[in-house]
């Protein structure tokens, strides 16, 4: 898996049909994965996995599941579900979400989240590796009497973490597989989010992580008017304070002007810059922010990437 999308689908009659005909076309222009972000109306882990057995030239992955809200057995249930269905091509993207959605929506304080995020990442490990747990931490604790192993959810269920911030990936290279990192530029890739979670893998034993680079973009010959689109369509994330903390890094004000936008030749060396910084793997997001026909167009562009072995 090298370059990938991240799919959101417009407004449509059934929202799982439309998704799958859009990985469809995903697919069928070469790219290799697709990922989903976890809203509040569909459920991410089961979108993936229907997309993962329906287009089974993709790897599908989530971007990311919040852990507030959540349990590491449910999660694991989830996951080792998604597994099976697509025969070992899931990967479980997790976040620890916005302060202002965990507490506003389910009534949980964000307090502690970093604690939360390692106590929630070392009970789901040993759930998706054995099917069992016996963890009893201060925030949480998951150890189910009988096992939680799903027949078929092979190989084990790679975890990987949306961590940009310090504390985040230090925990995120000690506990999981890698890192999402959205909205930083390659250079914040290559002297922020690369060496701290690679020295935090070191240190724990661990294997070198992967850096699974998130990148807003479309190919278009109307450059302004998706720049206006990405700054109304990106501004949810200048309320986060870690997208904030990175947009920051990058020089920039708002979101909406870190997308990569432009023709097919500017799309190639975005992506050849990330891949250059650290990234091991590549997936736009917002390709959708100037109607279908561009994003096929995008669809194209990275398929061919992804075919030459960029």
């Amino acid at each position: 898996m090298t370059i990938g999308v991240s799919l959101i689908t417009p407004e449509a009659d059934n929202y799982v049909d439309a998704t799958v005909a859009i990985a469809r076309d995903a697919a069928k222009a070469g790219v290799r994965s697709a990922w989903f972000g976890q809203r509040l109306d569909y459920d991410a882990a089961a979108l993936a996995g229907i997309v993962g057995r329906e287009v089974p030239e993709l790897h599908v992955g989530t971007s990311a599941i919040p852990v507030f809200g959540r349990h590491p057995v449910l999660v694991s249930s989830q996951a080792q579900t998604t597994q099976a269905a697509t025969h070992g091509r899931f990967h479980l993207g997790l976040a620890l979400g916005a302060r202002f959605i965990v507490e506003q929506t389910f009534g949980i304080p964000f307090t502690r989240p970093i604690a939360v995020l390692r106590e929630f990442l070392t009970a789901l490990r040993p759930l998706l590796e054995t099917g069992r747990a016996d963890f009893h931490g201060e925030l949480l604790t998951a150890a189910p009497r009988l096992s939680v192993t799903v027949p078929g959810a092979e190989p084990a269920v790679p975890v990987l973490v949306a961590a940009m911030g310090p504390q985040a990936l230090r925990v995120t290279g000690e506990l999981a597989d890698g890192t999402l990192p959205y909205l930083v530029t390659p250079k914040t890739l290559g002297e922020h989010i690369v060496p701290a979670i690679t020295a935090a893998a070191e240190r724990a034993g661990r294997p070198a992580p992967r850096i699974v680079a998130f990148v807003a973009g479309v190919a278009t010959s109307d450059v302004e008017g998706a720049r206006a689109k990405a700054l109304r369509q990106m501004a949810f994330y200048d309320q986060v304070p870690s997208y904030q903390r990175v947009v920051g890094l990058a020089g920039a004000t708002n979101a909406g002007e870190l997308a990569a936008i432009g023709d097919e030749e500017h799309i190639a060396a975005e992506v050849r810059r990330f891949f250059d910084a650290g990234a091991t793997e590549v997936v736009f997001t917002q390709t959708d922010l100037n109607g279908r026909e561009d994003q096929r167009r995008t669809f194209e562009v990275l398929g061919a990437l992804s075919r030459a072995g960029t």
